[in-house]
Protein backbone atom coordinates (compact mmCIF):
# COMPACT_ATOMS: atom_id res chain seq x y z
CA UNK A 1 0.00 0.00 0.00
CA UNK A 2 0.65 3.77 -0.43
CA UNK A 3 0.60 7.30 0.83
CA UNK A 4 0.80 9.87 -1.74
CA UNK A 5 1.07 13.70 -1.69
CA UNK A 6 -1.70 15.57 -3.17
CA UNK A 7 -1.44 16.30 -6.88
CA UNK A 8 -0.94 20.23 -5.81
CA UNK A 9 2.26 19.62 -4.06
CA UNK A 10 4.67 16.68 -4.66
CA UNK A 11 4.33 13.49 -6.47
CA UNK A 12 6.36 11.74 -3.91
CA UNK A 13 5.46 8.07 -3.01
CA UNK A 14 5.76 6.54 0.37
CA UNK A 15 5.28 2.62 0.44
CA UNK A 16 4.10 0.47 3.25
CA UNK A 17 4.68 -3.07 3.06
CA UNK A 18 4.32 -5.78 6.55
CA UNK A 19 6.97 -8.26 7.16
CA UNK A 20 5.94 -10.94 9.58
CA UNK A 21 9.71 -11.85 10.24
CA UNK A 22 12.08 -10.73 12.97
CA UNK A 23 14.30 -7.94 12.60
CA UNK A 24 17.51 -9.80 11.99
CA UNK A 25 16.02 -11.08 8.71
CA UNK A 26 14.88 -8.33 7.17
CA UNK A 27 16.73 -6.83 4.22
CA UNK A 28 17.00 -3.35 4.24
CA UNK A 29 18.87 0.13 3.88
CA UNK A 30 17.98 0.67 7.74
CA UNK A 31 16.40 -1.19 10.91
CA UNK A 32 14.55 1.02 14.12
CA UNK A 33 14.25 -0.36 17.08
CA UNK A 34 12.40 0.50 19.96
CA UNK A 35 14.05 1.38 23.50
CA UNK A 36 12.98 1.80 27.04
CA UNK A 37 14.42 3.83 30.12
CA UNK A 38 14.48 1.74 33.03
CA UNK A 39 16.68 2.13 36.19
CA UNK A 40 19.40 -0.45 34.75
CA UNK A 41 19.89 1.77 31.91
CA UNK A 42 18.43 1.14 28.42
CA UNK A 43 16.18 -1.03 28.27
CA UNK A 44 15.43 -3.12 24.46
CA UNK A 45 11.70 -3.06 23.48
CA UNK A 46 9.66 -5.84 22.00
CA UNK A 47 10.60 -6.07 18.27
CA UNK A 48 14.45 -5.55 19.03
CA UNK A 49 15.11 -8.82 20.70
CA UNK A 50 16.30 -10.36 17.31
CA UNK A 51 18.96 -8.00 17.04
CA UNK A 52 20.06 -7.74 20.44
CA UNK A 53 20.59 -11.75 19.86
CA UNK A 54 22.37 -11.04 17.07
CA UNK A 55 24.55 -9.00 19.20
CA UNK A 56 24.93 -11.72 21.98
CA UNK A 57 23.06 -9.01 24.56
CA UNK A 58 25.28 -6.10 23.58
CA UNK A 59 22.29 -3.50 22.59
CA UNK A 60 21.97 -1.92 25.90
CA UNK A 61 25.60 -1.62 26.88
CA UNK A 62 25.79 -0.27 23.38
CA UNK A 63 23.50 2.32 23.45
CA UNK A 64 25.05 3.17 26.92
CA UNK A 65 28.46 3.97 25.79
CA UNK A 66 26.80 6.11 23.52
CA UNK A 67 25.24 8.11 26.26
CA UNK A 68 21.47 6.85 25.04
CA UNK A 69 18.99 7.10 27.53
CA UNK A 70 15.66 5.45 25.67
CA UNK A 71 13.55 9.15 26.86
CA UNK A 72 10.85 9.86 24.07
CA UNK A 73 12.03 10.70 20.97
CA UNK A 74 15.91 10.39 21.53
CA UNK A 75 17.52 8.97 18.59
CA UNK A 76 21.06 6.79 17.86
CA UNK A 77 21.96 5.62 15.25
CA UNK A 78 25.31 3.32 14.52
CA UNK A 79 26.65 0.37 11.83
CA UNK A 80 25.16 -2.82 12.31
CA UNK A 81 28.76 -4.81 11.33
CA UNK A 82 27.04 -7.51 9.98
CA UNK A 83 24.98 -8.67 12.45
CA UNK A 84 22.00 -8.52 10.84
CA UNK A 85 21.13 -7.31 7.35
CA UNK A 86 20.30 -3.85 8.00
CA UNK A 87 23.61 -2.34 7.55
CA UNK A 88 22.68 0.69 9.95
CA UNK A 89 20.57 0.49 13.40
CA UNK A 90 18.42 3.40 14.66
CA UNK A 91 17.25 3.30 17.98
CA UNK A 92 14.22 5.23 19.24
CA UNK A 93 13.61 6.09 22.55
CA UNK A 94 10.11 5.28 24.14
CA UNK A 95 10.62 6.52 27.35
CA UNK A 96 9.82 4.67 30.69
CA UNK A 97 8.78 1.05 30.34
CA UNK A 98 5.21 0.11 30.98
CA UNK A 99 4.29 -1.55 33.92
CA UNK A 100 2.59 -4.41 31.89
CA UNK A 101 4.49 -5.62 29.27
CA UNK A 102 3.90 -4.78 25.43
CA UNK A 103 1.61 -1.99 26.90
CA UNK A 104 3.11 1.05 25.40
CA UNK A 105 1.45 3.61 24.78
CA UNK A 106 0.18 4.48 21.47
CA UNK A 107 1.24 8.28 21.37
CA UNK A 108 4.54 7.56 22.84
CA UNK A 109 4.60 4.81 19.29
CA UNK A 110 3.27 7.08 16.93
CA UNK A 111 5.43 10.14 17.81
CA UNK A 112 8.69 7.28 18.59
CA UNK A 113 8.20 5.92 14.73
CA UNK A 114 7.99 9.37 13.33
CA UNK A 115 11.08 10.74 14.68
CA UNK A 116 12.79 8.02 13.42
CA UNK A 117 11.16 8.49 9.78
CA UNK A 118 12.43 11.93 9.83
CA UNK A 119 16.07 10.85 11.12
CA UNK A 120 16.05 8.50 8.22
CA UNK A 121 15.57 11.08 5.20
CA UNK A 122 17.92 10.37 2.80
CA UNK A 123 17.74 6.74 2.94
CA UNK A 124 15.35 4.35 0.92
CA UNK A 125 14.19 2.34 2.70
CA UNK A 126 13.65 0.85 6.62
CA UNK A 127 12.04 -1.76 8.60
CA UNK A 128 10.25 -0.99 11.67
CA UNK A 129 10.79 -3.46 14.46
CA UNK A 130 8.82 -1.29 17.28
CA UNK A 131 6.29 -2.81 19.57
CA UNK A 132 2.90 -4.52 17.22
CA UNK A 133 1.69 -6.81 19.39
CA UNK A 134 -1.44 -5.20 18.78
CA UNK A 135 -3.35 -3.82 15.93
CA UNK A 136 -3.44 -0.83 17.81
CA UNK A 137 0.09 -0.73 18.51
CA UNK A 138 0.53 -1.48 14.78
CA UNK A 139 -1.97 1.21 13.37
CA UNK A 140 0.47 3.94 15.38
CA UNK A 141 3.53 2.53 14.34
CA UNK A 142 2.45 2.63 10.71
CA UNK A 143 0.88 5.69 10.97
CA UNK A 144 3.46 7.34 13.00
CA UNK A 145 6.06 6.54 10.30
CA UNK A 146 4.24 7.45 7.31
CA UNK A 147 3.63 11.09 8.76
CA UNK A 148 7.03 11.48 9.88
CA UNK A 149 8.31 10.66 6.32
CA UNK A 150 6.63 14.05 5.15
CA UNK A 151 7.67 16.44 2.97
CA UNK A 152 6.64 19.41 0.99
CA UNK A 153 9.01 19.90 -1.72
CA UNK A 154 6.70 21.54 -4.01
CA UNK A 155 8.56 24.87 -4.18
CA UNK A 156 11.98 23.55 -3.48
CA UNK A 157 14.03 23.04 -7.04
CA UNK A 158 17.07 21.62 -5.76
CA UNK A 159 19.94 21.92 -2.64
CA UNK A 160 21.17 19.56 0.01
CA UNK A 161 17.96 18.64 1.00
CA UNK A 162 17.46 14.50 1.60
CA UNK A 163 14.52 13.00 0.31
CA UNK A 164 11.95 10.87 2.70
CA UNK A 165 11.58 7.33 3.24
CA UNK A 166 10.52 5.50 -0.39
CA UNK A 167 9.55 2.61 1.28
CA UNK A 168 8.61 1.62 4.81
CA UNK A 169 9.09 -1.91 6.44
CA UNK A 170 6.76 -2.48 8.98
CA UNK A 171 7.41 -6.00 10.90
CA UNK A 172 4.35 -7.45 12.57
CA UNK A 173 2.40 -10.81 13.12
CA UNK A 174 -0.62 -8.98 14.54
CA UNK A 175 -4.12 -10.47 13.59
CA UNK A 176 -5.81 -8.76 10.80
CA UNK A 177 -2.99 -6.52 10.05
CA UNK A 178 -3.34 -5.64 5.89
CA UNK A 179 -6.63 -4.49 7.19
CA UNK A 180 -4.99 -2.37 10.09
CA UNK A 181 -2.20 -0.93 7.96
CA UNK A 182 -4.33 0.00 5.23
CA UNK A 183 -6.56 2.09 7.92
CA UNK A 184 -3.68 3.58 8.94
CA UNK A 185 -2.69 4.47 5.42
CA UNK A 186 -5.59 5.94 4.56
CA UNK A 187 -5.82 8.22 7.96
CA UNK A 188 -1.94 9.32 6.72
CA UNK A 189 -2.84 9.99 3.05
CA UNK A 190 -5.69 12.57 4.11
CA UNK A 191 -3.21 14.13 6.94
CA UNK A 192 -0.78 14.67 4.00
CA UNK A 193 -3.78 16.29 1.62
CA UNK A 194 -4.59 18.74 4.92
CA UNK A 195 -0.82 19.51 5.86
CA UNK A 196 -0.08 19.92 1.73
CA UNK A 197 -3.00 22.57 1.74
CA UNK A 198 -1.80 24.49 4.51
CA UNK A 199 1.94 24.70 3.46
CA UNK A 200 0.79 25.90 -0.37
CA UNK A 201 1.33 29.89 -0.45
CA UNK A 202 -1.91 31.51 -0.73
CA UNK A 203 -1.06 32.72 -4.29
CA UNK A 204 -1.28 29.31 -5.21
CA UNK A 205 -4.38 28.35 -3.31
CA UNK A 206 -7.06 31.13 -3.32
CA UNK A 207 -11.09 30.27 -2.47
CA UNK A 208 -11.96 28.97 -6.36
CA UNK A 209 -8.78 27.02 -6.33
CA UNK A 210 -9.55 25.09 -3.14
CA UNK A 211 -12.75 24.31 -4.60
CA UNK A 212 -11.36 23.03 -7.83
CA UNK A 213 -9.22 20.62 -5.90
CA UNK A 214 -11.83 19.61 -3.86
CA UNK A 215 -14.50 18.55 -6.48
CA UNK A 216 -11.14 16.98 -8.49
CA UNK A 217 -10.61 14.86 -5.24
CA UNK A 218 -14.15 14.05 -4.02
CA UNK A 219 -15.47 13.12 -6.96
CA UNK A 220 -12.87 10.31 -7.24
CA UNK A 221 -13.73 9.20 -3.59
CA UNK A 222 -17.68 8.77 -3.77
CA UNK A 223 -18.35 12.09 -2.51
CA UNK A 224 -21.00 14.13 -3.89
CA UNK A 225 -19.88 18.09 -4.44
CA UNK A 226 -21.75 21.29 -4.31
CA UNK A 227 -20.03 24.84 -4.93
CA UNK A 228 -22.06 28.16 -4.49
CA UNK A 229 -20.01 30.85 -6.54
CA UNK A 230 -19.93 34.54 -5.40
CA UNK A 231 -23.32 35.00 -7.41
CA UNK A 232 -24.94 32.06 -5.77
CA UNK A 233 -23.93 33.28 -2.15
CA UNK A 234 -25.04 36.56 -2.82
CA UNK A 235 -28.31 35.41 -4.17
CA UNK A 236 -28.68 32.76 -1.49
CA UNK A 237 -27.88 35.21 1.00
CA UNK A 238 -24.76 33.99 2.41
CA UNK A 239 -24.00 37.34 3.85
CA UNK A 240 -21.07 36.55 6.30
CA UNK A 241 -18.92 34.50 3.54
CA UNK A 242 -19.54 37.38 0.81
CA UNK A 243 -18.75 39.74 3.46
CA UNK A 244 -15.47 38.39 4.41
CA UNK A 245 -14.72 37.89 1.07
CA UNK A 246 -15.84 40.81 -0.73
CA UNK A 247 -12.37 42.92 -0.29
CA UNK A 248 -10.34 40.22 -2.58
CA UNK A 249 -10.01 39.79 -6.19
CA UNK A 250 -10.77 36.25 -5.46
CA UNK A 251 -13.99 35.98 -4.40
CA UNK A 252 -15.58 33.62 -1.81
CA UNK A 253 -16.88 29.73 -2.41
CA UNK A 254 -19.03 27.93 -0.08
CA UNK A 255 -18.30 23.59 -0.79
CA UNK A 256 -20.51 20.77 0.54
CA UNK A 257 -19.58 17.58 0.32
CA UNK A 258 -21.58 14.80 0.95
CA UNK A 259 -21.28 11.14 2.16
CA UNK A 260 -24.10 8.49 2.87
CA UNK A 261 -24.08 4.68 3.79
CA UNK A 262 -27.59 2.46 3.27
CA UNK A 263 -27.20 1.11 6.84
CA UNK A 264 -26.31 4.19 8.24
CA UNK A 265 -28.48 6.05 10.96
CA UNK A 266 -26.74 8.34 12.03
CA UNK A 267 -25.66 12.10 10.45
CA UNK A 268 -22.77 13.81 11.18
CA UNK A 269 -22.34 17.83 9.63
CA UNK A 270 -18.75 18.98 9.99
CA UNK A 271 -17.91 22.52 9.46
CA UNK A 272 -14.65 23.91 8.31
CA UNK A 273 -13.13 27.57 8.40
CA UNK A 274 -11.29 28.45 5.19
CA UNK A 275 -9.70 31.27 4.88
CA UNK A 276 -7.24 30.51 2.49
CA UNK A 277 -5.42 33.81 3.54
CA UNK A 278 -6.34 36.42 6.43
CA UNK A 279 -5.15 39.86 5.84
CA UNK A 280 -7.05 40.97 9.33
CA UNK A 281 -8.65 43.16 6.31
CA UNK A 282 -9.27 47.00 7.06
CA UNK A 283 -8.42 45.52 10.89
CA UNK A 284 -5.22 45.08 9.55
CA UNK A 285 -2.91 42.36 11.47
CA UNK A 286 0.92 43.00 12.04
CA UNK A 287 3.42 42.17 9.76
CA UNK A 288 4.71 39.33 12.01
CA UNK A 289 0.96 38.09 12.67
CA UNK A 290 0.46 38.00 9.03
CA UNK A 291 3.23 36.01 7.96
CA UNK A 292 1.99 32.48 8.73
CA UNK A 293 -1.79 33.12 7.76
CA UNK A 294 -2.00 31.02 5.10
CA UNK A 295 -2.85 28.45 7.44
CA UNK A 296 -6.12 29.92 8.18
CA UNK A 297 -8.14 27.36 6.23
CA UNK A 298 -6.69 24.23 8.66
CA UNK A 299 -10.06 24.29 9.59
CA UNK A 300 -11.38 23.66 6.04
CA UNK A 301 -8.80 21.24 5.51
CA UNK A 302 -9.31 18.85 8.40
CA UNK A 303 -13.32 19.13 7.03
CA UNK A 304 -11.86 18.14 3.43
CA UNK A 305 -9.75 15.45 4.60
CA UNK A 306 -11.71 13.84 7.21
CA UNK A 307 -14.67 13.51 4.36
CA UNK A 308 -12.02 11.81 1.94
CA UNK A 309 -11.06 9.22 4.66
CA UNK A 310 -14.74 8.72 5.86
CA UNK A 311 -15.61 7.59 2.11
CA UNK A 312 -12.57 5.88 1.98
CA UNK A 313 -12.87 3.74 4.39
CA UNK A 314 -16.89 3.09 4.04
CA UNK A 315 -18.14 4.17 7.25
CA UNK A 316 -21.74 3.07 8.46
CA UNK A 317 -22.65 6.71 8.81
CA UNK A 318 -24.04 9.78 6.93
CA UNK A 319 -21.48 12.76 6.78
CA UNK A 320 -21.20 16.15 5.14
CA UNK A 321 -19.12 18.70 5.01
CA UNK A 322 -18.93 22.33 4.54
CA UNK A 323 -15.93 24.10 3.45
CA UNK A 324 -16.41 27.82 4.19
CA UNK A 325 -14.24 29.62 1.47
CA UNK A 326 -13.25 33.48 1.49
CA UNK A 327 -9.87 35.22 1.21
CA UNK A 328 -10.16 38.41 3.72
CA UNK A 329 -8.05 41.27 2.40
CA UNK A 330 -8.23 45.11 2.47
CA UNK A 331 -9.10 46.78 -0.42
CA UNK A 332 -12.11 49.80 -1.58
CA UNK A 333 -15.01 46.79 -1.62
CA UNK A 334 -13.80 45.12 2.03
CA UNK A 335 -16.51 45.35 4.69
CA UNK A 336 -15.73 48.12 6.74
CA UNK A 337 -15.79 47.95 10.66
CA UNK A 338 -19.05 49.03 12.07
CA UNK A 339 -20.73 47.01 8.81
CA UNK A 340 -23.62 45.47 9.17
CA UNK A 341 -23.99 41.36 7.61
CA UNK A 342 -27.23 39.74 7.07
CA UNK A 343 -26.27 35.51 7.81
CA UNK A 344 -27.83 32.94 6.08
CA UNK A 345 -29.78 32.13 9.20
CA UNK A 346 -31.36 35.71 8.89
CA UNK A 347 -29.53 37.19 12.17
CA UNK A 348 -27.86 40.74 11.65
CA UNK A 349 -24.12 41.00 13.08
CA UNK A 350 -22.67 44.44 13.33
CA UNK A 351 -18.79 43.79 11.69
CA UNK A 352 -16.76 45.77 15.21
CA UNK A 353 -13.47 44.41 13.26
CA UNK A 354 -13.40 42.63 10.26
CA UNK A 355 -10.18 40.29 11.82
CA UNK A 356 -13.01 38.42 13.60
CA UNK A 357 -14.18 37.09 10.39
CA UNK A 358 -13.80 33.77 10.71
CA UNK A 359 -16.94 33.21 12.71
CA UNK A 360 -18.78 34.91 9.84
CA UNK A 361 -18.22 32.70 7.25
CA UNK A 362 -18.79 29.38 9.75
CA UNK A 363 -21.90 31.09 10.88
CA UNK A 364 -23.36 30.51 7.35
CA UNK A 365 -22.17 27.18 7.18
CA UNK A 366 -23.18 26.04 10.24
CA UNK A 367 -26.85 27.85 9.31
CA UNK A 368 -26.76 25.46 5.92
CA UNK A 369 -25.57 22.50 7.78
CA UNK A 370 -28.54 22.29 9.69
CA UNK A 371 -30.84 21.63 6.26
CA UNK A 372 -29.29 18.43 6.20
CA UNK A 373 -31.02 17.42 9.51
CA UNK A 374 -28.01 16.62 11.23
CA UNK A 375 -27.17 14.65 14.60
CA UNK A 376 -24.17 16.36 15.21
CA UNK A 377 -22.92 19.53 13.90
CA UNK A 378 -19.09 19.96 14.60
CA UNK A 379 -17.38 23.26 13.57
CA UNK A 380 -13.51 23.40 13.01
CA UNK A 381 -11.64 26.71 13.01
CA UNK A 382 -8.16 28.54 13.21
CA UNK A 383 -10.76 31.42 15.33
CA UNK A 384 -9.01 33.10 17.82
CA UNK A 385 -5.28 34.20 19.37
CA UNK A 386 -7.17 33.24 22.70
CA UNK A 387 -6.77 29.40 22.09
CA UNK A 388 -3.15 29.95 21.70
CA UNK A 389 -2.88 32.62 24.64
CA UNK A 390 -4.87 29.98 27.47
CA UNK A 391 -3.96 26.66 25.98
CA UNK A 392 -0.87 27.00 24.02
CA UNK A 393 0.31 26.37 20.79
CA UNK A 394 -0.59 21.91 20.81
CA UNK A 395 -3.74 21.73 22.73
CA UNK A 396 -7.01 22.23 20.52
CA UNK A 397 -10.14 23.97 22.55
CA UNK A 398 -13.61 22.63 22.67
CA UNK A 399 -16.78 23.90 23.55
CA UNK A 400 -20.08 22.26 22.98
CA UNK A 401 -23.89 22.77 23.62
CA UNK A 402 -23.92 20.46 26.07
CA UNK A 403 -21.03 18.54 28.90
CA UNK A 404 -21.15 15.13 27.32
CA UNK A 405 -20.90 16.01 23.56
CA UNK A 406 -17.84 18.15 24.71
CA UNK A 407 -16.05 15.58 26.61
CA UNK A 408 -16.71 12.85 24.02
CA UNK A 409 -14.87 15.33 21.12
CA UNK A 410 -12.14 15.69 24.13
CA UNK A 411 -11.93 11.74 25.09
CA UNK A 412 -11.64 10.96 21.17
CA UNK A 413 -9.22 13.26 20.41
CA UNK A 414 -6.68 11.90 22.86
CA UNK A 415 -7.19 9.29 21.76
CA UNK A 416 -5.52 10.09 18.53
CA UNK A 417 -3.11 12.20 20.20
CA UNK A 418 -4.40 15.64 19.23
CA UNK A 419 -4.49 17.22 22.61
CA UNK A 420 -7.62 18.76 23.14
CA UNK A 421 -9.01 20.49 26.30
CA UNK A 422 -12.46 20.93 27.51
CA UNK A 423 -13.88 24.88 27.66
CA UNK A 424 -17.24 26.40 29.67
CA UNK A 425 -19.28 28.54 27.37
CA UNK A 426 -19.97 31.34 30.66
CA UNK A 427 -23.18 32.54 30.01
CA UNK A 428 -22.18 36.03 31.45
CA UNK A 429 -20.13 36.56 28.07
CA UNK A 430 -22.96 37.02 26.26
CA UNK A 431 -23.61 40.51 26.65
CA UNK A 432 -20.40 41.85 25.06
CA UNK A 433 -21.76 40.68 21.97
CA UNK A 434 -24.60 43.09 22.10
CA UNK A 435 -24.44 45.19 19.62
CA UNK A 436 -27.51 48.72 19.74
CA UNK A 437 -28.01 48.15 16.03
CA UNK A 438 -27.84 45.05 15.06
CA UNK A 439 -28.73 41.22 16.30
CA UNK A 440 -25.32 40.32 17.66
CA UNK A 441 -22.10 42.21 17.41
CA UNK A 442 -18.95 39.88 16.10
CA UNK A 443 -16.76 39.93 18.96
CA UNK A 444 -16.91 41.28 22.67
CA UNK A 445 -14.77 44.87 22.25
CA UNK A 446 -12.84 43.98 25.73
CA UNK A 447 -11.57 41.02 24.35
CA UNK A 448 -11.75 39.54 27.42
CA UNK A 449 -12.44 35.60 27.12
CA UNK A 450 -12.03 35.94 23.42
CA UNK A 451 -11.87 32.22 22.82
CA UNK A 452 -15.21 31.81 24.65
CA UNK A 453 -16.87 34.51 23.54
CA UNK A 454 -16.28 33.38 19.99
CA UNK A 455 -17.69 30.17 20.99
CA UNK A 456 -20.69 31.77 22.53
CA UNK A 457 -21.23 33.83 18.80
CA UNK A 458 -21.32 30.75 17.06
CA UNK A 459 -23.91 29.26 19.61
CA UNK A 460 -26.08 31.68 18.64
CA UNK A 461 -26.06 30.48 14.66
CA UNK A 462 -26.67 26.47 15.74
CA UNK A 463 -30.16 24.97 14.63
CA UNK A 464 -32.29 24.67 17.35
CA UNK A 465 -32.23 21.52 18.87
CA UNK A 466 -29.05 20.05 17.06
CA UNK A 467 -26.01 19.52 19.25
CA UNK A 468 -23.08 21.55 18.27
CA UNK A 469 -19.63 21.57 18.68
CA UNK A 470 -16.86 23.49 18.29
CA UNK A 471 -12.98 23.09 18.31
CA UNK A 472 -10.58 26.05 18.47
CA UNK A 473 -7.11 24.60 16.25
CA UNK A 474 -5.77 28.67 15.96
CA UNK A 475 -1.95 27.16 17.10
CA UNK A 476 -2.14 23.52 16.80
CA UNK A 477 -2.89 23.50 12.92
CA UNK A 478 0.65 25.17 12.30
CA UNK A 479 3.66 24.33 13.96
CA UNK A 480 6.16 27.20 13.56
CA UNK A 481 9.12 25.77 15.63
CA UNK A 482 11.30 22.65 14.93
CA UNK A 483 10.13 19.17 13.92
CA UNK A 484 8.64 16.93 16.70
CA UNK A 485 7.93 13.17 16.61
CA UNK A 486 5.36 12.93 13.38
CA UNK A 487 4.84 16.46 13.46
CA UNK A 488 6.68 18.19 10.81
CA UNK A 489 7.36 22.19 10.97
CA UNK A 490 4.51 23.61 9.33
CA UNK A 491 1.02 22.83 8.63
CA UNK A 492 0.29 19.70 10.95
CA UNK A 493 -3.39 18.01 9.54
CA UNK A 494 -4.57 18.46 12.91
CA UNK A 495 -7.52 17.26 14.20
CA UNK A 496 -8.32 15.40 10.70
CA UNK A 497 -8.13 11.79 12.57
CA UNK A 498 -10.53 13.22 15.57
CA UNK A 499 -12.82 14.07 12.89
CA UNK A 500 -12.71 10.56 11.39
CA UNK A 501 -12.60 8.47 14.68
CA UNK A 502 -15.61 10.17 15.66
CA UNK A 503 -17.42 9.43 12.51
CA UNK A 504 -16.08 5.70 13.59
CA UNK A 505 -17.81 5.76 16.95
CA UNK A 506 -20.73 7.13 15.37
CA UNK A 507 -21.61 4.14 13.25
CA UNK A 508 -24.87 2.55 13.93
CA UNK A 509 -26.31 5.46 15.95
CA UNK A 510 -24.91 7.25 19.24
CA UNK A 511 -25.38 4.15 21.34
CA UNK A 512 -22.59 2.05 19.35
Amino acid sequence: MRTRQAGLASAHVTTVRLNASDSGSVETDALVVGINTSPDGPLPAPGAQALDSAITGGLAPTLRALGFSGKAGEIAKFPSFGAVRAPVVVAVGLGEAPATEGAHDLEGLRRAAGAAARALAGTSSAAFALPTGTPEQLEAVVLGALLGAYDFARYRTGGDQKAPLDEIVVLSDAAGAEETAHHAATLAESVTLVRDLVNTPPSDLYPSRFAEIAEETAGKAGLSVEILDEVALKDGGYGGIVGVGQGSVNPPRLVRLGYTHPEATTTLAYVGKGITFDSGGLSLKPSASMAWMKSDMGGAGAVFGALLAIAKLGLKVNAVGYLCLAENMPSGTAQRPSDVLTTYAGKTVEVLDTDAEGRLVLVDGIARAGEDSPDIIVDVATLTGGQIVALGWRTCGVMASDDELREEVVEVATAQGEAAWGMPLPEDLRKGLDSPIADIANLNPERSGSMLAAGIFLREFVPEGVRWAHLDIAGPAFNKDAPYGYIPKGGTGVITRTLVALAERHQGGREA
